[in-house]
């Protein structure tokens, strides 16, 4: 599949050329912007990540997760088209030695190795419903800051 560039290219622009991706891309992107002014005001949102269509993403914080060098990030997971809370770390050092702290905590059951980017990961939304809109929200929002807050309960309880 990554091996021969030009096929790759052909097959993208034959993909493009209908217009449903750009469509989909643009109203998914919207959206996730639309999420950080949902967060409840005691969480700071940062300016979305559009990564390479794979991972659509902001953080948030508080000033508990903060000071302990970690942030959340509300992910939408393209390839999965679904709705995930990461738990990261502002560097590889803090997200490891996190890791080795929370590697066998529910979040990370059956979890062998440390994910690429974060400490851990919750799906918070599977089922991606624009007919369903205002629903999707108030579930993606309330599995965001109830899985956050059971996060730094966690991590609370553990003396981090």
């Amino acid at each position: 599949m990554k091996g021969d560039i030009q096929k790759s290219l052909e097959i993208y622009k034959e993909q493009l050329s209908d217009g449903f991706i750009q469509t989909a891309y643009v109203v998914l992107t919207k959206y996730v912007a639309e999420l950080t002014g949902k967060f409840p005001p005691s969480y700071s949102t940062s300016n979305i990540g559009f990564g390479y269509l794979d991972y659509t993403y902001f953080y948030f914080t508080n000033d508990y997760v903060k000071n302990k060098n970690l942030k959340f990030a509300l992910v939408l997971n393209h390839k999965k088209m679904q709705f995930e809370l990461w738990l990261c770390a502002r560097t590889a050092d803090i997200r490891k030695q996190y890791w080795n702290l929370l590697k066998d905590s529910k979040w990370n059951k059956n979890i062998e190795a440390m994910p690429k980017y974060s400490i851990l990961e919750v799906i918070i939304e599977i089922q991606i419903d624009f007919n369903a809109k205002e629903k999707m929200t108030s579930n993606i929002i309330n599995n965001a800051v109830s899985s956050a807050l059971e996060i730094e309960n966690c991590l609370q309880i553990l003396g981090c």
